[in-house]
């Protein structure tokens, strides 16, 4: 649409938090009106570009607007190094000048008035001596733009203008050049371009009256779905939870006779319970931090985000929505139903949540209800990473291994928005792959996240091989064939020096002479399954894994090892044994475990319940040594797949992957992260 548009009068800045939600009167609200205007006029509109490059606080107000427009937000320059821009736009031919100043280094009296091109040695200058930014994202100062490639027909010409100053600071003065005159040039060229300039210069004398809008939430609730919970009454919807301040709590439904209604009434079910079990505990969707979502078929995939929206809502998640990965899982085999769901919590809503809706060159965008990643207690947890190219948000080609480098990529992208690395700070890597693999494709996965840590680890800054466990799922999102899941410790600095020099853990009690003497051949195989990071007594976490050679070393029936309700309790003595150690040797209690999960091969052939009952039974028998150690309800989650392991090409039978944080949670997490001045 070209021509201009007039409001009848234009509002100012009422909402100044960071994260905008719908305020009468605010001036998002004018652009929340010029971009209805426009998208009534032109119904074809699909997105909105901006120029964002540093400011969350801008970029979060564009996407709320197109949020509720259900436009795409595109922002290129997101993130984009701010040196190479200056250049790049003075190289493109964009003729710009400063009309406000407010910053240490710029004067009005100078630099007003002044082009881009002109002052940009100035400003690089200025950058090296005060830190300011060289595009101005902190509001250092403000451009008109007179001339650009855009500017097909004619250029501004700018015939008169004052000088308002609005601040004499003799450190950092702030004034503004008004212009009062102007008219359009001819640009030479512009006829063999777009013909007379005839159509364009019509409809460039337009002026369109934009009424005011009436502000209202249009992305309040969505009603209530149903089936609800109730209506489950064939079937037993199951909750387990770990930890106390911070814990894991998970719902499927136990459906051995697969009568489940479908994905949809299914996952209704599970988030409704979930939800209810929240609102028991005092608690809501803005306490969860991380969603983990398995479903049965990832060609319900958007009916799956139908669903999940309508639970999961910026609303209620004030500070943020919850990072998430979604996979494709063998539920029914497992007798599972079509939806499981696994949400981290913790009791204090103090968390920093990264959610870049945008379309850029950054990194994948996360339109849909997720975040990219959620700091809590100084760890970070990010959300599953594909190798998509971000600027086109497609899958990029070259194979897994390609797959694999971009989703690395992507994720340090994530982890630098955080003044961190995955290189550095990463303490354990869940890496999905899908169960299409071949066997030569695992092996090359395996060998291109080793290389990479080899290549790139700094080891001088406190850096350390993670924990990895390789998961493998029936289907993956988007059809790709590898996904990546960092956890990584991000403290300050102070943290770094207490973690080094204390241990905040509590040791456990030494288990029974009964229980000793039952597992004693399982210390001598703990170097060939186990796996351990720990960081400073803080945080630990732990990979374990039983292969077809440590079963037949542990189990009584070598021929059986896939069958059979003895070798399968077992099989699961033998991973609670090595969780125990884990935990007992690195001053970890029970109570710290905010993850234990217990992945099984399908191949088994048995169903969840079976496998939940003998790790109960197992952890039911150290309970015995331990009172703390809750048995009223499950504290860890059994989840089936296609296959799991230390290694990408080995297909263990099981694999436990287990979380313990020591973490003080009395630390104050600021609620509003990147915090910015508005310009």
């Amino acid at each position: 649409m070209h021509g201009l548009a007039s409001f009848p009068e234009a509002h100012s800045r009422i909402h100044k938090g960071l994260r905008y939600s719908v305020t009468a009167g605010d001036e998002v609200e004018d652009m929340f009106a010029l971009l209805s205007e426009v998208k009534r006029r032109i119904p074809s509109i699909s997105a909105v570009s901006s120029g964002a490059i540093a400011s969350d606080y801008q970029r979060l107000r564009v996407e709320s607007v197109c949020s509720r427009l259900g436009l795409v937000s595109l922002a290129y320059l997101w993130k984009q190094d701010q040196t190479l821009l200056l250049e790049e736009m003075i190289r493109r031919g964009i003729v710009a000048i400063i009309v406000k100043v407010a910053a240490l280094g710029l004067k009005p009296s100078s630099h007003l008035g002044k082009e881009l091109a002109e002052l940009k040695c100035h400003l690089l200058q200025m950058n090296e001596n005060y830190g300011i930014n060289v595009c101005g994202e902190g509001g250092e100062y403000e451009t008109l733009t007179l001339d650009c490639p855009l500017f097909r027909n004619a250029r501004i010409i700018l015939d008169d203008s004052e000088v308002i100053l609005h601040s004499a600071d003799s450190i950092a003065s702030v004034g503004i050049l008004h212009p009062r005159a102007f008219h359009l040039e001819q640009k030479p060229d512009s006829s063999d371009r777009i013909g007379d300039g005839s159509a364009v210069q019509e409809s460039s004398s337009c002026v369109y009256e934009v009424d005011e809008v009436t502000t209202h939430d249009d992305v309040g609730e969505k009603q209530a779905l149903s089936p609800a919970v109730d209506a489950y009454t064939n079937v037993d919807l199951c909750i387990s939870k770990t930890g106390n301040n911070l814990r894991s709590m998970s719902c499927w439904i136990q459906d051995p006779s697969r009568a489940s209604e479908g994905l949809k009434a299914d996952l209704i079910a599970v988030l409704s319970r979930i939800e209810n079990q929240l609102k028991e505990e005092g608690l809501g969707w803005v306490n969860v931090l991380y969603v983990h979502l398995y479903i049965s078929s990832m060609k319900e995939f958007g009916l799956a985000n139908e669903v999940y929206v309508s639970f999961i809502t910026e609303k209620k998640c004030y500070l943020g929505v919850p990072s998430r990965s979604t996979i494709e899982l063998p539920l029914v085999q497992a007798g599972l139903g079509k939806a499981y769901v696994e949400v981290l919590v913790s009791n204090e809503v103090v968390k920093r949540v990264l959610h870049v809706q945008s379309i850029s060159c950054w990194a994948p965008s996360c339109i849909g209800p997720y975040s990219q990643a959620t700091l809590y207690e100084d760890i970070l947890y990010m959300a599953g990473q594909l190798g998509l190219d971000p600027p086109t948000m497609k899958l990029c080609l070259g194979g897994p291994r390609a797959e694999l480098e971009l989703a690395l990529q992507n994720s340090e992208a994530v982890a630098n928005a955080f003044s961190c690395s995955i290189y550095i700070s990463a303490i354990h890597f869940l890496v999905y792959c899908s169960a299409q693999l071949t066997s030569s494709e695992k092996e090359e996965i395996e060998q291109t996240l080793k290389s990479s840590y080899i290549t790139r680890l700094d080891r001088s800054k406190g850096g350390s091989y993670p924990t990895v466990l390789y998961v493998f799922a029936s289907d993956l999102p988007k059809g790709a064939r590898v996904e990546v899941k960092p956890i990584l410790y991000v403290p300050s600095t102070d943290d770094w020096v207490a973690a080094e020099e204390t241990e905040t853990g509590v040791p456990l009690p030494a288990p029974s002479k009964t229980w000793t003497d039952c597992t004693a051949p399982y210390s001598a195989l703990r170097d060939s399954c186990c796996q351990v990071h720990t960081t400073g007594g803080r945080i630990c976490s732990a990979v374990v894994s039983i292969t077809d050679d440590i079963a037949s070393k542990i189990c009584s029936a070598a021929g059986q090892l896939h069958h059979g309700e003895e070798n399968l309790k077992i099989m699961a003595r033998f991973c609670a044994f090595q969780i125990a150690k884990t935990l007992a040797d690195n001053r970890f209690s029970w109570d710290s475990v905010t993850m234990l999960r217990l992945y099984y091969s399908v191949d088994l052939a048995v169903a969840a319940d079976a496998v939940s009952g003998a790790f109960s039974e197992a952890l039911a028998e150290l309970a015995q040594d331990n009172p703390s150690m809750r048995t009223d309800v499950p504290f860890y989650n059994v989840v089936p797949v296609a296959g799991a392991g230390r290694s990408a090409c080995a297909n263990d039978i099981m694999a436990c992957e287990l979380l313990a944080s020591n973490v003080s949670s009395a630390k104050s997490i600021p609620a509003e992260p990147f915090a910015v001045t508005p310009a």
